[in-house]
């Protein structure tokens, strides 16, 4: 028994031993195999920076040669992609009074003006929330070994925001040229010097377009099987054509619809997409309907560092369909002031005015709007827009009064009821609010009213859904449900009360 148990010490003694050695020698390996191969180079130098479109502004490179040594197109595109990252994390080290990055894209001596600006306004509870939209740069000397650039940058428009304990103190927009000097040092383009040489705070002001009459009879669209979903995967031509042949039919002119920023790409616009959305406006022009065509449906980031993403993403859908003759306005964003609680009012009409400003630079052809989601917010930034539009959706017995109110805010600028409508849903979560006669009803007084007040008006909606997905209202039934009965076509195809109402009064205009 005794030899047993010694036998059975000595084994577990020499397990014990086996397993300590094998972990030490894995534990070796795994040291040698670390330093062999090196620590991960983008966590130590933040290249993922360079790997996520962060920060897009407008490069417009000049072509007029440079002094020294020839510059190739891939160390220009070297040079493009570090320069800019120079501004974003510095904008980001001023944002957020940490200078993280700093070290990849400034040099030691440059990076001690940064560092002292950081704990300066730290120390003040300062923050400068700031980008730049576009530059104009140019390569002006590459030295022969290659290691230094000078580059200058003409009018560089930068717009920011300065905020104390919290509360927003300023913000200006300023145009600028900068003088930068660049070292190569580990594989990246560091700044040495950026001096900012000129600054003009004075901004060129967009043309407001005269409107007398907009003469807007209209409806707001999705097809019926695929709300809020138009140019996904189950994109359909023919029934879109279908529907504007009824739209046409019924005596409207106007349709609006819908771009959301993400399923359209994003900063960098899928070209499928835009193929579906000029199949739609060719279909429009073809049945002779006018299209107010609204950008940043389900946007809600209004982060100034995020700025020149959402302005590549309208660039380009504004330069592709600018002369469109189907488009008839740029609605730039469906009901902006229902974020400002939770983004900030300050924020969101920061955003609001920059995209007027690109939107009216890219296009000075068509008007340019805003779809407010009432008419409290309606009158703002009026003085920018070519017209108010405003969206209603409480009782029409009180329409006229806060119509009448929204007037008395607006200098003399036409107004369009962007969107309006009544539920005919009355089930089991809202017995007795609606039906398809109350719903015509609804619209038999709007339309007396909208046709006294000689107001321009996009009804929502065409269709009946089956389905409303839960970013439009949520999951809870009691929202879902009515609004999946705001159409004036049922979902069976039928010809709701409301349908009539609608195109006889509409024709009476």
């Amino acid at each position: 028994m005794v030899k047993a148990d010694k036998n059975i010490m000595r084994g577990f003694l020499v397990l014990t031993y086996v397993v300590i050695i094998s972990m030490l020698i894995f534990l070796i390996s795994s040291s040698f195999s670390y330093l062999n191969t090196g620590a991960d180079r983008s966590k130590m130098l933040h290249t993922e920076v360079k790997k996520a479109e962060v920060y897009l502004p407008k490069m417009v490179w000049k072509n007029d040669g440079n002094e020294g040594r020839k510059l190739d197109t891939q160390t220009l595109a070297k040079i493009e992609n570090d320069y800019l990252n120079a501004w974003y994390v510095k904008h980001v080290a001023y944002k957020t009074n940490q200078t993280v990055g700093i070290d990849d894209y400034y040099t030691e001596n440059a990076r001690k003006n940064i560092v002292a600006f950081v704990t300066q306004n730290k120390a003040q509870k300062i923050s400068v929330h700031a980008t730049t939209l576009s530059h104009k740069p140019n390569i002006e000397f590459f030295s022969e070994d290659g290691q230094l650039i000078v580059l200058k940058d003409e009018n560089v428009v930068e717009y920011k925001q300065l905020y104390k304990d919290g509360k927003l103190v300023m913000e200006t927009t300023e145009t600028a040229n900068y003088k930068a000097i660049f070292l190569l040092e580990d594989g990246f383009w560091r700044i040495r010097h950026l001096v900012k040489e000129q600054v003009k705070t004075a901004t060129k002001t967009a043309k407001i377009k005269v409107v007398s009459n907009l003469n807007m009879k209209g409806i707001n669209y999705y097809p019926q099987a695929t709300p809020w979903d138009m140019f996904g995967d189950e994109f359909d031509l023919e029934i879109i054509k279908n529907d504007f042949e009824i739209i046409k039919n019924s005596g409207l002119n106007t349709i609006r619809i819908f771009v959301q920023y993400e399923d359209f790409g994003k900063a960098t616009v899928k070209p499928a997409k835009l193929e579906k959305l000029q199949q739609v406006l060719d279909a429009a022009e073809n049945k002779k309907l006018k299209v107010v065509l609204t950008l940043f449906d389900f946007y809600g980031n209004y982060d100034i560092l995020n700025w020149t993403l959402t302005q590549r993403h309208a660039e380009t859908i504004v330069s592709r369909f600018k002369n469109h003759d189907a488009i008839v306005a740029w609605d730039l964003k469906n009901e902006p002031n229902l974020d400002f609680e939770s983004r900030g009012k300050e924020n969101v009409l920061a955003w609001l005015k920059s995209m007027i400003s690109l939107v009216k630079s890219i296009d000075d052809q068509h008007l340019v709007t805003i779809g407010w989601s009432n008419t409290e917010s309606a009158h703002l930034l009026q003085d920018k827009l070519d017209f108010v539009s405003f969206h209603y959706y409480d009782a029409a017995a009180d329409f006229t009064q806060q119509y009448s109110n929204l007037k008395s805010k607006i200098n003399d600028k036409p107004i369009v009821l962007g969107e309006y409508g009544q539920s005919s849903y009355g089930g089991f979560w809202k017995p007795f609010a609606g039906s398809e006669q109350k719903q015509a009803d609804y619209y038999q007084e709007m339309q007396t009213v909208l046709k006294a007040e000689n107001l321009s008006y996009l009804a929502w909606t065409l269709y009946d859904f089956e389905d409303i997905p839960s970013s439009v209202v949520g999951n809870r039934p009691w929202r879902t449900n009515p609004q999946k009965k705001f159409g004036i076509i049922d979902k069976d195809g039928k010809r709701k009360l409301a349908f009539e109402v609608l195109i006889e009064k509409s024709q009476d205009f």
